[in-house]
């Protein structure tokens, strides 16, 4: 194959794919076992320093804090993080110091509400490099590639851009129309956490909603860990198979964490906290402002169930309930009226 151009990021992620195989069929059962874990132990158990990280959800939607959170509680460091669709998930990780490596599509800042003051001063002091640029549809290419197997995945976007110049992918002359075709690595993370509506003890995973690349990535990664809502009799996973986007085979722990996305949004269930993720975006404008909110809501609890008192408890869980409700009958206004 006649490569024709090369971009200069890090190529993070990447395996052989028979060799990641053989590390799958070693390594992963498909026996269907109990594998109800405790955030604290999935994380004790599958996350470790200089692991390379990804999540699942979009943005602030569906985002698996539970675990953000305890993975800062437990001190893991040198972590290189997928940063394809991550916002607040990823400033809380890198504001903590756990990151020191990340290839963004879209990373430290908010969406409407701002930049992230707590990335930009890690990205600015070194602290965290950016390795390597990727546009989103790149990344869920990188993890189709990993879920098929295949070492890279062919495709038309980001040539002749500057993306191209600053991601891993590859320029090489398409044998058929002897045009230029990019190249996109696959990427096998070390661990995927995902937050979702429900989950059996198995690990049987369904998302309401948009998917995003949550299907692909949870068959590329290596490692899964699922946070969820309720955990479920495994026949009402069976009764609506097509709602299942994780299958068990691919899942390592499952843990039961209402609220888990807190204090970003689950669709259908609760709505943002946004007075919360604004007293984040406010502290963390200076480093002394970053370790107070550390030390009251993350150090300050034992678990997250207690950051969840700290946050407001359940007067303000509750009324994150009634805005979500609230929102989705402004937006389908045939809905009942109760």
């Amino acid at each position: 194959m006649e490569i024709l151009a090369e971009g200069q990021g890090e190529l993070l992620g990447w395996h052989d794919p028979d060799e990641n195989r053989a590390w799958v069929r070693e390594h992963k059962s498909r026996a269907l076992v109990d594998k109800r874990l405790t955030v604290r132990e999935a994380v004790e158990r599958f996350v470790h320093d200089g692991d390379y990280l990804a999540m699942g959800g979009f943005g602030h939607i569906r985002t698996p804090m539970a675990l953000i959170y305890e993975i800062v509680r437990q001190g893991r460091r040198d972590l290189a993080v997928a940063g394809k669709t991550a916002v607040h998930d990823i400033d809380i990780l890198v504001g903590a110091g756990c990151v020191s490596r990340v290839e963004v599509a879209y990373s430290f800042g908010h969406e409407l509400r701002g930049l992230s003051p707590a990335g930009r001063r890690a990205v600015e002091t070194g602290q965290c490099k950016v390795v390597a640029e990727i546009s989103n549809g790149g990344y869920q290419w990188r993890f189709l590639a990993g879920m098929m197997g295949l070492p890279f995945i062919p495709a038309r976007n980001m040539l002749g851009t500057d993306t191209f110049e600053r991601s891993a992918c590859k320029a090489a002359r398409d044998p058929w129309s002897g045009k230029p075709i990019c190249l996109i690595p696959a990427a096998y993370p070390d661990v995927a956490i995902f937050h979702v509506p429900r989950a059996d003890m198995y690990g049987n995973a369904q998302i309401d909603g948009i998917l995003v690349e949550d299907f692909e990535l949870a068959r590329a990664a290596r490692r899964v860990l699922v946070t969820t809502e309720e955990i479920v009799d495994n026949e009402l996973i069976r009764a609506e198979p097509w709602h299942t986007v994780i299958p068990f085979y691919a899942v390592d722990a499952v843990c039961e964490v209402p609220y888990g996305a807190h204090p970003c949004q689950m669709p259908y269930a609760y709505f943002f906290d946004e007075a919360h993720i604004g007293e984040w975006l406010r502290l963390s404008r200076t480093p002394e402002g970053t370790e107070a909110y550390f030390e009251r809501y993350v150090f300050g609890a034992d678990d997250f169930d207690e950051y969840l008192e700290l946050v407001g408890g359940l007067k303000k869980l509750r009324y994150l309930k009634r805005v979500e409700r609230l929102q989705e009958r402004m937006q389908a206004p045939w809905l009942d009226k109760e």
